[in-house]
C-alpha cells in the first residue's frame, strides 16, 4: 500500500511543481503587463490594468490554491510532515 501512495505522491508532486512554476511565470508576466501599461498610459493603460486585475489575477489565485492543496496531499501521502511542530532532541 505504501508503494501506491509513493507513486501517487510522485505524480502529484510533479503536477504541483510544474503548475506552481507556470503560475509564478504568469504572475511575473502580469508585472510586465503593468509596466507596459505604465509606458503606454491613457485609456489603453486603464484597460490593460483592468483586464490583468479582473481576469488574469483571479485565475492565477484559484489555480495556485488548487495546486497548493495537491502539494499538501502529496506531502502527506509520501509521509512528510513538514507542517507539524516536532520537538527535536539534540543528544
Amino acid at each position: 500500500m505504501k508503494e501506491i501512495f509513493e507513486k501517487i505522491s510522485a505524480v502529484l508532486k510533479t503536477i504541483f511543481g510544474y503548475g506552481i512554476m507556470i503560475c509564478l511565470f504568469a504572475g511575473g508576466m502580469t508585472f510586465f503587463g503593468y509596466i507596459a501599461a505604465l509606458i503606454i498610459g491613457g485609456d489603453t493603460a486603464t484597460l490593460i490594468c483592468t483586464i490583468i486585475y479582473k481576469q488574469i489575477i483571479p485565475v492565477i489565485v484559484y489555480v495556485t490554491s488548487i495546486l497548493v492543496l495537491l502539494g499538501l496531499i502529496a506531502m502527506y501521502l509520501s509521509g512528510e510532515m513538514a507542517l507539524t511542530a516536532k520537538k527535536k532532541n539534540n543528544k
